[in-house]
């Protein structure tokens, strides 16, 4: 399978995960909460994916339930675009992920703003 993905999505996948786990490393808070004193929609990733490399699953569902997109997310840029062949299964996959990431982002805010 990775002998057909193009060495530069290769490349840009491994360098966005290396940006990424720089970024966390050398920045103490969040930009996005820093900046405008919100969390943003995906407040709680970071930790999340701290617990589950730690193997600790129940805690990084609590921390954020859409840590696990992230994967299919990846797989999905690297193979054009598509998780299968079917473009009604893939639309239907990633519109479930943003409504998962729509439903987990107004839960935070409503925690944010004491109205659950």
């Amino acid at each position: 399978m990775l002998a057909r993905i193009p060495k530069w999505k290769i490349w840009v996948v491994v360098g966005a995960a290396v940006a990424a786990a720089a970024i966390v490393y050398f920045t103490p808070a969040c930009l996005i909460y820093s900046t405008f004193g919100i969390p943003c929609p995906t407040c709680g990733m970071t930790r999340a994916w701290l617990a589950a490399l730690h193997l600790d699953f129940k805690t990084a569902f609590s921390m954020h339930p859409m840590f696990w997109s992230i994967p299919i997310l990846g797989i999905y840029a690297l193979r054009d675009c598509r998780l299968v062949r079917s473009k009604v299964c893939n639309r239907l996959i990633l519109g479930a992920i943003l409504f998962g990431f729509a439903v987990n982002y107004i839960v935070i805010l409503m925690e944010w703003f004491h109205l659950i």
